[in-house]
């Protein structure tokens, strides 16, 4: 069950990822965040009002609220490195935020076996090299690699939290709630302050337009990212938080591979590579 959940995060959020980088490409990245995760929260609102969520609310909702306060954070520090670049080697970075939750639950005693201490290395490996780094070419600003690494440890501290945010199926509505509304008000304040220094908030051509006519793909990338954290909540705590980490965060290879087969990109030979490594990783983590 951990293997079947975590692998259906990674392709959530590597779909969730790339119609996410579609959309920035038409809107500010910032807007595009809040946008969609807007949509989640009033989709997640009826879900937990229709299954009486509200009454699994409890202490261990902190932990919804500050992996909600912890994401927007990383997902503009992401951005920003982007922007600084170059990006071939800032994505695969990024996914480096793995460590967190392996770090975690190798505090809490979990020891994995020999297949699966191999299974995380060549996965780790293959998700980097999916990315396609550019080991040739513009010089890496240390700013970029700085907020990069700030970005993959918010990706996996925003990971470790939610998992502890519920034990119930119910009580994980609320908490994914609790989180997305979280994540609007920081992105929202995050949004008003950069509006107010001038930057814009909706496209300069089409304007309010684009957004209108973006919504079913704004709340494809809301929805998509929500329903990764849940599976991936219930991977964590029915199994290895080592391996269900390991395998969540194949996403960039569910990235690449969209971008293959839906825009043509061709794909580097280290990408290729990376893939083939990411799956024989996969396989020696869910047969160990």
């Amino acid at each position: 069950m951990t293997a079947l959940f975590a692998l259906a995060t990674s392709l959530l959020w590597g779909l969730a990822d790339f119609g996410g980088g579609l959309l920035t490409r038409r809107a500010p990245a910032l807007t595009v965040v809040v946008a969609s995760q807007s949509v989640a929260v009033v989709v997640l609102g009826a879900i937990v009002v229709a299954t009486g969520g509200w009454h699994e609310a409890g202490a261990q909702l902190w932990y919804a609220v500050a992996a909600g306060a912890v994401g927007p954070v990383a997902m503009l520090s992401f951005y920003k490195a982007l922007a600084l670049g170059p990006m071939g080697v800032v994505s695969p970075l990024g996914s480096l935020g793995v460590a967190v939750p392996i770090g975690v639950g190798l505090m809490i005693g979990e020891r994995p076996g020999l297949l699966q201490f191999a299974g995380i290395a060549v996965a780790v490996a293959g998700i980097v090299l999916a990315g396609g780094p550019e080991l040739r070419g513009a010089a890496v600003q240390r700013q970029a690699i700085g907020l990069t690494l700030v970005a993959a440890f918010g990706f996996g501290a925003v990971m470790t939290l939610i998992a502890e945010a519920s034990t119930t199926i119910t009580g994980l509505f609320l908490a994914l709630f609790v989180q997305r509304v979280t994540n609007v008000a920081v992105g929202g304040t995050a949004l008003y302050a950069s509006v107010k220094r001038g930057a814009r908030a909706l496209p300069e051509d089409g304007g309010m337009r684009v957004i209108w006519s973006s919504l079913p793909a704004l709340a494809f990338v809301g929805l998509a990212d929500v329903a990764a954290n849940g599976t991936y909540s219930i991977a964590a705590q029915n199994g290895p938080v080592t391996v269900a980490a390991v395998l969540a965060n194949l996403y960039p290879v569910v990235t690449v591979l969209a971008a293959l087969v839906l825009l043509k990109e061709r794909l580097r030979l280290v990408q290729a590579t990376g893939a083939g490594l990411a799956l024989v990783g996969t396989v020696l983590l869910a047969g160990g």
